[in-house]
């Protein structure tokens, strides 16, 4: 591995420790920090592909650990946020919520590992919906119905079809 294709997998690996802490986070009922640091990890999400193209450093194992990276921090990380919001009553539709939110995501990663390239995607990238999902849970937390919906929903357009163009 050459010194330029280090940058990307750095901020890969910053990524997936956000993550990770967003997870110890809902653990330590700091919601509001768990959004923060998923946003954050959007953003070095966003920095390590332009690296990558950018110096030409784009390596299959620089794919497949951005995909398991961004499984844990718009996957895990805020399924789990919402899934750690749920009251007593809500528990099992939280979990719910979490297996299948993860579910779709883990799928959608890896189609678009298997398809790839192109000037679209198809169905929401996980980046955005975990994000989203992330904010939606934080703003709607005294609506437990609305964030539940608001994940399945997430979670049928991250494996929808739906071709959005690449920006």
């Amino acid at each position: 591995m050459s010194r330029i294709e280090i940058l990307p997998n750095l901020c890969t690996a910053a990524n997936l420790l956000l993550g990770v802490m967003a997870i110890a986070a809902v653990f330590q009922h700091h919601f509001e920090l768990s959004v923060s640091l998923i946003i954050i990890a959007a953003v070095l999400d966003r920095f390590d592909g332009i690296l990558a193209r950018r110096y030409d450093a784009a390596t299959a194992f620089g794919k497949e650990f951005d995909s398991l990276a961004d499984l844990v921090s718009f996957g895990v990380a805020p399924a789990f946020l919402l899934y750690g919001n749920m009251t007593d009553k809500w528990h099992p539709a939280g979990l719910a919520c979490f297996a299948f939110f993860t579910l779709c995501g883990a799928f959608r990663l890896a189609r678009f590992n298997v398809t790839g390239g192109g000037s679209y995607f198809q169905g929401v990238p996980i980046t955005i919906g975990g994000s989203i999902l992330a904010v939606l849970v934080i703003l709607l937390h005294n609506f437990p119905a609305f964030v539940i919906a608001a994940g399945i929903v997430a979670s049928l357009a991250m494996v929808s079809t739906v071709r959005i163009p690449k920006i």
